[in-house]
């Protein structure tokens, strides 16, 4: 056999080396990461703090009309009243504050700021005339009060609050355009005076507990304002010292201070509210014994639909429902912070760090107070507790950081945006069809004519 006539094994085709694949992303390993990255760039969208102040303050105002329907009704009875009597009132004050902040949050910064002079005067007014017999009213040993007439009385210290807030903002916010922040004459004069005329006239009454939620907001603004170490320790401590001398002087108040952490009512039966207060809690779990089915308000625990209405939420929506409460007010707290750190206008970086204050530290020492660790100060749950005269100053100054987080550039932008490409309620715009919430894609052409 020749080499010609042998055939030749045709040569074999180069098999073609692909790269590896990269590991294909499980279950397990890939989605907790996606999902951490979709919801870091969910928070960070321009309507973040938006949505959560508006739903927050929602979620947090329907749960406490709830709450105080259930929590007031054997108290009304008690009382001669009807049933429905604390939760109809608490219904109709949650109306008129809907309209307040919708007021506040349509009207822009130029208003705001006019109204803070107006609004300064007007509480200073009103908390003169407390002390006027015939006129104001004494509830639980304190005269805070004004009657008008029938069952609605008003509580002026709580708009005190708000005008604080908003005098402060505008004062402080003028001060820092005219570069005299700088000196800290500027700082404190006349800020530190207006809110030692507000506290000295709140002392009157003997509401503590209003005075240490206004101290709050004083502090928080002359925090924003970039108040020297030495100045702020100087000032906390002075209000420390006469603190403690208001405190020291009154037996009441140290009767309060001696409950922290108590386990047993004690002589006296001093410490009844706090142990109680605890026993509501504890008898929660984590579910709670049933909308309704608390025991605690059957006498036992004073104030159960005002400033323990923490308690009763305990016990009957357990851990679960007071931790959702808690993740509320975190997610607003959170929220007005971030209002006032992205904002360049002055007055509304101080007018939101003051309202995110004054709501975050009257939470505080109202569930601080239930759970043991505070003093029982007596101020109720913001936008939760009974009480129509904290309920309307507290949605207004909602309105304000609802405003604050619309007038954001990029929020103004996404907001325009969504208006333009919102469709019309039950129909889609023509040739246009949805292909997922976010996206709008035109149909193509079927080729039929």
């Amino acid at each position: 056999m020749t080499a010609r006539s042998a055939k030749t094994a045709p040569p074999l085709p180069a098999r073609r080396i692909s790269p590896p694949r990269p590991p294909r992303a499980g279950r397990f390993t890939g989605g907790p990461r996606r999902f951490y990255t979709r919801a870091k760039r969910a928070w960070d969208r321009p309507l973040t703090a938006y949505y959560l102040i508006l739903g927050g303050s929602l979620l947090i105002t329907v749960l406490g009309l709830v709450m105080v329907y259930s929590a007031s009704q054997i108290k009304a009875l008690q009382s001669g009243l009807a049933p429905t009597f604390f939760f109809r009132k608490q219904l109709l004050a949650a109306a008129l504050g809907a309209g307040l902040l919708l007021i506040a949050s349509r009207l822009p910064v130029k208003l705001h700021r006019a109204l803070a002079y107006p609004l300064l005067a007007g509480s200073v007014f009103l908390m003169c005339l407390v002390q006027i017999p015939g006129i104001g009213v004494e509830v639980n040993g304190n005269q805070n009060w004004i009657n008008l007439g029938g069952p609605f009385q008003m509580q002026p210290s709580e708009f005190g609050k708000l005008a604080l807030v908003l005098w402060g903002a505008d004062l402080l916010a003028r001060k820092q355009d005219r570069k005299l922040l700088v000196q800290w004459k500027h700082l404190l004069v006349p800020l530190i005076p207006a809110a030692f005329l507000l506290l000295g006239l709140i002392m009157l009454g003997g509401d503590m507990g209003t005075a240490i939620i206004l101290t709050a907001i004083l502090f928080g603004l002359l925090w924003l304002a970039g108040a020297p170490t030495r100045l702020f320790v100087g000032v906390l401590g002075a209000a420390g010292v006469i603190g403690a001398l208001l405190i020291r002087t009154s037996a009441n108040r140290m009767s309060r201070l001696a409950c922290i952490g108590a386990t047993d009512p004690g002589p006296g039966d001093q410490c009844w509210q706090a142990v109680h207060g605890i026993y509501a809690l504890a008898s929660g779990g984590f579910f709670g014994s049933g909308l309704g089915a608390s025991m605690e308000k059957w006498g036992e625990l004073p104030e159960p639909h005002t400033d323990f209405i923490f308690a009763i939420t305990g016990e009957e929506l357990g851990l679960a429902g007071t931790l959702s409460v808690l993740a509320l007010f975190a997610a607003l707290g959170y929220a007005g912070i971030r209002v006032a750190g992205r904002t360049e206008d002055p007055f509304v970086r101080y007018a939101a760090g003051g309202v995110t204050t004054w709501i975050t530290a009257q939470a505080v020492i109202n569930i601080g107070a239930v759970l043991g660790l505070l003093p029982i100060a007596g101020v109720p749950l913001p936008l939760f507790s009974y009480g129509g005269s904290a309920l309307l100053p507290t949605m207004f100054a909602i309105g304000l950081l609802i405003a604050f987080a619309r007038d954001e550039p990029a929020a103004r932008a996404a907001l325009a945006a969504l208006a333009t490409r919102k469709p019309v309620f039950g129909r889609k715009p023509a040739g246009v069809r949805w292909k997922t919430m976010r996206r709008r894609v035109k149909k193509r052409p079927s080729g039929e004519r």
